[in-house]
């Protein structure tokens, strides 16, 4: 009986460990997700809607090829476009960047854009087959 001690020691103290870390399992190496995990509301209102507005524009009766990126930040491609050129847009995103490029078939081009009608971005070239872009960083 002297000895018989240490091993019933031990094995109490086994049993207590597995005990601990079976019901540290459960709650730290669980999958099973915590009820307010999932409780983002998907269909959040856009706060403070801005309109972007493209501008292309040269002498009367010029054509230009222009590319832009349009409101979900895509690039699109329009040919052949008779100036001067106006595209609108609502900007539902809290940030977002604008950019127009253009290439005229006349000698002067220019390009501006406007964030709720206060122009942000303008520029004008001058020489043959007028090349200009705007670029606007954050709206």
């Amino acid at each position: 009986m002297k000895r018989l001690w240490i091993p019933l020691l031990v094995l109490v103290v086994a049993c207590a460990g597995g005990f601990t870390v079976s019901r540290l399992h459960g709650i730290f190496g669980s999958e099973n997700r915590v009820t307010y995990a999932d409780t983002k509301v998907e269909d959040s209102e856009p706060f403070n809607p801005k309109v972007l507005t493209y501008e292309v524009f040269g002498p009367a009766g010029a054509v230009a090829n222009i590319s832009y990126f349009d409101q979900n930040a895509e690039p699109t491609f329009v040919e052949g476009a008779s100036l001067p050129w106006t595209l609108k847009f609502d900007l539902t995103e809290t940030a977002a960047m604008g950019s127009v490029l253009a290439q005229g078939d006349s000698d002067s081009i220019g390009c501006r854009i406007l964030v709720d009608d206060e122009v942000k971005a303008e520029k004008i070239a001058n020489q043959t087959n007028a090349f200009t872009s705007c670029l606007l960083k954050a709206a």
